[in-house]
C-alpha cells in the first residue's frame, strides 16, 4: 500500500506541475508574458543580413529592429536575448516557441498571418533592383532573359517566383501567366541578398530584387553597382511576428511601437544605422 501511495503522489506531482506549466503558456508554443519576466529572458529571432534593420558587427547583432526590441525587453524588464537564424526559419522558430518575437524586417501578408500573428505596421518599404551601374532595369518585365537573385522567402523571392512560374487565380483556379514566363528568366535564391550581390558583381547573376533599405546598404558598400525602384512593386509593410493567439506579448509589442512611432524614434533608429 505504502508503494502504491508513493506512486500515486508521484502521479498527481507530476500532474500538479503540468498545471503549472501550462500557465506559463497556452499550449500552441506560445512563450507568455509570465513565462518570459519569470525566465528574465526575451528570445528574438532574426537574420543579420539585412541593414540597417539587422546586421552583424563584429561579435553583435545590431540595427533597427534590435533597436525596437530592446525597447520591448525594457518594457518587461527582462533581458534581450537574439539568434540570428536564416530567414525562412524565423516563422517556424516562432510558431514552435523556440523565439518570444521575429523581427527581420518581416513584410505583413495573408499567408504568413496563417502561422503568426503581427504587430502594427511600424516602417512601410518597396522592392529594389540592384544592378550593375551600366544596366537598364525599372520594371519587372525588364529583367526578361536575366538571372535573378532573391533572399530566400522575402517579398522579392515571392515576386520574382511567381512573374516567372505564374500564379492560380484564387477565383478561377486557372493559371495566369506571369510576366517573366517563357522568357528565360531564372530565380536563384540565396540566404542573404549580400551573397546574392557578391554573385552579382562576379558576374554569376544578373540583378538581385530585394527591399529598399537593405538595397541601399549593400550599394553603399559595394562599388560598381546600382539599386533603382522596382516601378510595379507594391509598397509594403514591415511588422513583428508572435505566435498565434499570443495577445499579451503582442499587446506589449503594439504599445512599444505606438509609443517609439509617436515620439519619431523609429525613423531616428533607421538614421542611426542607414551607413551600416
Amino acid at each position: 500500500m505504502k508503494l502504491v501511495k508513493k506512486i500515486l503522489a508521484a502521479v498527481l506531482a507530476l500532474g500538479m506541475s503540468s498545471v503549472l506549466l501550462a500557465g506559463c503558456s497556452d499550449g500552441a508554443g506560445n512563450q507568455s508574458v509570465a513565462k518570459i519576466k519569470e525566465s528574465g529572458e526575451i528570445v528574438m529571432y532574426t537574420n543579420a543580413a539585412f541593414a540597417p534593420f539587422e546586421y552583424v558587427d563584429g561579435q553583435d547583432v545590431k540595427g533597427v529592429d534590435v533597436e525596437i526590441a530592446l525597447e520591448i525587453a525594457k518594457e518587461l524588464g527582462v533581458e534581450l536575448k537574439v539568434k540570428d537564424v536564416k530567414f525562412d526559419s524565423i516563422v517556424p522558430g516562432i510558431e514552435s516557441g523556440k523565439a518570444a518575437f521575429g523581427a527581420a524586417g518581416i513584410t505583413i501578408t495573408e499567408d504568413r498571418k496563417k502561422s503568426v500573428d503581427f504587430s502594427i505596421e511600424y516602417y512601410t518599404s518597396v522592392q529594389y533592383i540592384i544592378c550593375k551601374e551600366d544596366a537598364d532595369f525599372a520594371k519587372t518585365e525588364d529583367l526578361a532573359g536575366k538571372a535573378i537573385g532573391v533572399q530566400l522567402g522575402t517579398t522579392g523571392d515571392f515576386l520574382i517566383s511567381d512573374a516567372i512560374d505564374g500564379t492560380e487565380d484564387e477565383e478561377t483556379k486557372e493559371h495566369v501567366k506571369g510576366v517573366l514566363e517563357g522568357s528565360g528568366a531564372s530565380c536563384k535564391q540565396y540566404a542573404n541578398a549580400i551573397e546574392a550581390s557578391q554573385d552579382l558583381m562576379n558576374g554569376r547573376i544578373d540583378a538581385v530584387v530585394i527591399d529598399k533599405l537593405p538595397a541601399e546598404s549593400i550599394v553603399n558598400n559595394n562599388s560598381g553597382l546600382k539599386c533603382v525602384k522596382l516601378e510595379d512593386a507594391e509598397p509594403e509593410a514591415y511588422g513583428i511576428c508572435v505566435s498565434k493567439g499570443n495577445e499579451e506579448l503582442l499587446k506589449v509589442i503594439d504599445e512599444v511601437l505606438n509609443r517609439l512611432i509617436s515620439e519619431g524614434k523609429i525613423d531616428s533608429f533607421v538614421l542611426a544605422h542607414s551607413n551600416a
